[in-house]
């Protein structure tokens, strides 16, 4: 990434970084960090728009799921956490407060919680790393919704993970690869298994609790 020059002035790559970095980690207050920073609102927004692009890009080089050869490496760490098996990630969604985007349209990014986000659909990995993110969806969506027509649903069918699995809370319909709690247990083998895929699942919640913690909205 080069310099970003606007009026005869430039901002370096590092300090357009550190711009962006400030905006996220301040509930998207443009104002006081075009102010921290010291260079004019309309400039903050276009760095901004442009460093978010540029990790854009980048994501895939970070953000993916196991490689064939570690899909065995990450079952056993899953299997350690609570001792169920064949698990590669745990998918969830959060949701990401918005400003209201306006438009006849902008209803349907309030959830029922009643402010504006974006539904984040994320598949979590045993040491709080994301492995798959969707990040397209009004806050008004359901998560299986998202789920239904996501890329990594369409890779699970397609049978590319073999026999492994992806854990998912109660609103998730159970599949083959995606496997949710028993709403209701009878058996001590059915409470057994509830409880290992909530300390197993409790991955994904973690992971947004860390996210949302480093960068509030």
């Amino acid at each position: 990434m080069d310099n970003f020059v606007y009026r005869n002035n430039s901002v370096v790559p590092m300090d357009q970084l550190l711009t962006s970095l400030r905006f996220y980690a301040s509930a998207g207050h443009l104002a006081s960090v075009a102010d921290f920073m010291g260079i004019h609102l309309s400039t903050a927004s276009r760095i901004i728009q442009r460093v978010s692009q540029v990790l854009a890009n980048l994501s895939q080089e970070h953000i993916h799921m196991p490689a064939e050869n570690d899909i065995a490496t990450v079952q056993n760490e899953f299997y350690n956490m609570a001792r169920f098996v064949r698990v590669i990630g745990c998918v969830d969604g959060t949701h990401i407060r918005i400003n209201s985007p306006g438009g006849e349209d902008a209803e349907v990014f309030r959830n029922r919680k009643t402010y504006f986000s974006v539904n984040v659909q994320v598949v979590a990995n045993s040491r709080l790393r994301i492995c798959d993110i969707v990040a397209r969806w009004p806050g008004s969506t359901h998560d299986m919704t998202i789920f239904a027509n996501s890329r990594i649903k369409r890779r699970f069918d397609a049978g590319e993970f073999g026999n492994a699995i992806l854990l998912g809370g109660s609103g998730y319909a159970l599949s083959p690869y995606l496997m949710t709690p028993i709403l209701n247990p009878n058996t001590h083998g059915e409470q057994l298994y509830n409880e290992s895929h909530i300390r197993t699942r409790n991955v994904v919640e973690r992971l947004f609790g860390v996210w949302k913690r480093r960068f509030p909205g």
